[in-house]
């Protein structure tokens, strides 16, 4: 989905027309009477004063900027309280995403590569709405603090998507939770709410193609303590793995054991008979002198 991509003016045009009915869906869903003068549903850029904001408009070393919040090299994120860290990693070990797991639900918060010009949240926004219902989820627009939100409704549980648009990053927050726990005056939205709104974007100088996500760098303290956790379970795995052969090697004897035939009596042996087997020319042990 946030791969980038080549349209012709086919693709443009309805990539527009898709745009327009979220607007009128929005619209729609806020009613005349729910509608926010000081919220721009179809914008959500940035407020400069209120937050999130990127890191050169804040003063102060990025220690002091820090402080408080979790450094994540592209994204400082403010932790609600209770909040735990839950770390996705990639195949190849790299972290790529961090989530931020409450007792209301899960809270993720990614920041994007973007254009200088805002309006990359209103084309993401549109096609997350699309996907949404391609998976046969009950969608819905609705306006919040930075602008539109996009709120799914699964079997599986709940999702609201909540996006804002900076100078040449995009962010996107995601609360995930169980029926119920999305609701606009939801703690759990509350919370992401919150999150969005405290974050501090590093876009950094290197460039990035549009959409791609800004990287993810874990704090050292951090980094090290799911090293030893990955180290911890690589060596539990490992002992059930011995275990579970051990096991099986056992229980391969026991059934050789079991299933081996008595040994043939010696020619002219009497089977019923105690004793030294002895056969014409003596004994096994005569035999053998």
């Amino acid at each position: 989905m946030f791969g980038r991509k080549k349209r012709d003016t086919t693709e443009t045009a309805e990539a527009e027309a898709r745009s327009s009915a979220l607007d009128a869906e929005a619209d729609e869903d806020l009613g005349a009477d729910g509608a926010d003068d000081s919220v721009d549903v179809a914008d959500g850029t940035a407020d400069p004063d209120s937050g999130p904001w990127s890191i050169e408009d804040r003063e102060g070393e990025r220690e002091e900027i820090a402080q408080g919040r979790l450094d994540l090299g592209s994204v400082l994120l403010p932790l609600p309280a209770g909040g735990q860290l839950q770390v996705e990693m990639t195949q190849q070990g790299t972290p790529q995403a961090v989530h931020i797991v409450t007792q209301h639900g899960r809270i993720t918060v990614a920041a994007f590569a973007a254009p200088k010009s805002p309006g990359q949240w209103r084309e993401v926004a549109t096609e997350l709405a699309d996907t949404l219902r391609r998976d046969n989820a009950s969608v819905s627009v609705e306006s919040g603090p930075f602008g539109r939100e996009v709120v799914g409704l699964t079997a599986g549980g709940e999702l609201r998507f909540i996006g804002v648009d900076g100078y040449r990053w995009m962010i996107r927050g995601v609360a995930t939770g169980p029926a119920g726990s999305v609701g606009a005056d939801s703690p759990l939205v509350q919370q992401a709410r919150a999150v969005v709104a405290g974050t501090i974007v590093d876009r950094g100088s290197d460039p990035h193609p549009v959409r791609t996500p800004l990287p993810v760098t874990l704090p050292q303290a951090l980094a090290q303590q799911l090293a030893a956790a990955q180290q911890q379970q690589a060596a539990q795995q490992a002992a059930a793995q011995q275990a579970a052969a051990q096991q099986a090697a056992q229980q391969q004897a026991g059934q050789q054991q079991a299933g081996s035939p008595h040994p043939a009596p010696e020619p002219g042996e009497d089977p019923s008979a105690g004793g030294t087997r002895r056969g014409p020319s003596g004994s096994a042990m005569q035999q053998l002198g």
